[in-house]
């Protein structure tokens, strides 16, 4: 147990540490998925504010795992509502977690824990000012799903 919240000081202080340092970053929120196992009927809601509607942002997903994840890619799909609460985009989307050919772990790592972001969203111009919500889903055949640890969203400003 004292691995693990080691494991989560360490994360907790380097996102600060980066976080500091990023204008583009718009929203960041990660939840942490209760014994990291990730049940179907769990979908993660992140709500965010946009108040220039003349920029174009990217949106992506932030996940960690352990290294005992039993896969090597992982499905999601994300719901993006609109400040009337109306679907505006949803697709399915397949990161790689691990290489599939050699198993070795992709992202950041630190131990037997994982880091990831992934885009989701490139471009994406929202037509009017508000709350928007992205929930996300796991698509995979297994429930629970072992070895996902937390699940993220960040919003940025799109560079040209």
């Amino acid at each position: 147990m004292k691995k693990y919240a080691f494991f989560q000081m360490f994360f907790l202080a380097f996102a600060l540490l980066f976080s500091s340092c990023d204008g583009n970053r718009v929203f960041e929120e990660n939840q942490d998925i209760e014994k990291n196992q990730w049940p179907v009927k769990l979908t993660p809601t992140f709500t965010f504010e946009v108040t220039d509607t003349t920029q174009t942002y990217n949106v992506f997903f932030n996940v960690r795992n352990a290294l005992h994840y039993p896969f090597y890619n992982l499905y999601l799909r994300h719901y993006l509502l609109g400040p009337d609460g109306k679907q505006i985009s949803s697709a399915l989307h397949d990161m790689y977690l691990m290489d599939p050919k050699t198993g070795e772990p992709q992202g950041r790592g630190a131990g037997d824990i994982f880091d990831h972001r992934f885009r989701a969203l490139k471009n994406v111009r929202f037509s009017q000012p508000g709350k928007y919500q992205v929930r996300v889903h796991q698509y995979m055949r297994q429930d629970p799903l072992p070895g996902i640890m937390a699940i993220g969203v960040r919003v940025e400003k799109a560079v040209p």
